[in-house]
């Protein structure tokens, strides 16, 4: 996967380190000997420069799944208090745990760039016509869903189905809700420099230069292998990092939202006491689920 997404980089870089061994050994100056430290001072900087991107890109990508893990979480709690602190109103209660699961399909589209007919496919099941109808003008459908949450809980409380306390309760459930949605919408909307990767590459491949002329110097020939082979670790590292950049992308990198959402599909349609349920979300040839 990392070899198919960076082979052009790399077959750059083997043109390098040929380009640069046939330059140094045919158009340099035989007298001018290579400082050795150049390539030695240049890899040292370079390790620790894309140990550091891969660090970011690593939290960010881990951030991602722990956003979706506390979703999980909330959204069981939420049909749970749904199901059993609501007097009187079971119907409507059941309409609020459905409506969770049509919140995690239409946030889950929404982050992966899912067109209209995708999300209408996963939401309206889950949704009354009127609330689609209604989904189907908003902007931010996700926010909207919570904002019907609140809705709902005001006349419950108003018509005295829910207590002051477990009122207050729930809308903690609905503000948890919306803070872990703001944290995927950020991780979403927020660019990794792309300088980062512009520079990291530039500075690879003049290292790869740098020690061709080095090696070449020691080994002859064989130092165009020995500093392909050296790059080829630098770049691939660097790749490794660059995948995880997008950690909602439906890759083998990537939060595997379709389990996670299916996860919490089965899981309240199960507390709802539904038989029919989905089956689990399927892996991709036995390898890594979306």
């Amino acid at each position: 996967m990392i070899v198919g997404r960076t082979w052009h980089e790399l077959l750059l870089a083997a043109g390098i380190t040929v380009g640069t061994f046939f330059a140094d050994k045919y158009l340099a100056n035989s007298e001018f000997e290579f400082p050795t430290v150049v390539p030695t001072l240049l890899g040292t900087a370079l390790a620790f420069f894309i140990g550091f991107s891969n660090s970011q890109a690593y939290d960010r990508w881990w951030e991602a799944r722990v956003v979706w893990g506390a979703i999980t979480n909330e959204s069981r709690s939420w049909a749970r208090n749904c199901l059993n602190n609501i007097d009187g109103e079971r119907a409507v209660a059941e309409r609020m745990v459905l409506r969770q699961i049509a919140f995690v399909y239409a946030l889950k589209d929404t982050l992966r760039g899912a067109s209209d007919a995708k999300l209408k496919q996963d939401v309206v099941k889950y949704l009354t016509d009127d609330e689609y109808a209604e989904l189907a003008d908003k902007k931010n459908k996700h926010n909207a869903l919570l904002d019907w949450h609140s809705r709902d809980l005001e006349r419950l409380r108003a018509g005295g189905n829910v207590d002051g306390f477990r009122f207050i309760e729930f809308n903690e459930r609905i503000v948890k809700l919306c803070d872990e949605m703001g944290k995927a919408e950020r991780i979403r909307n927020t660019v990794f420099p792309p300088t980062y990767n512009y520079y990291t590459r530039l500075f690879v491949w003049i290292f790869i230069a740098s020690l061709t002329v080095v090696l070449s110097t020691a080994v002859g020939v064989l130092g165009i292998v020995l500093a392909f082979a050296v790059g080829y670790v630098f770049l691939v590292s660097q790749g490794i990092g660059m995948t995880l950049l997008n950690p909602f992308e439906p890759t083998i990198f990537g939060t595997p939202l379709d389990q996670i959402s299916r996860t919490i599909e089965i899981n309240l349609l199960e507390m709802l006491g539904r038989t029919d349920l989905p089956e689990p979300w399927p892996s991709v040839h036995d390898d890594y689920v979306t």
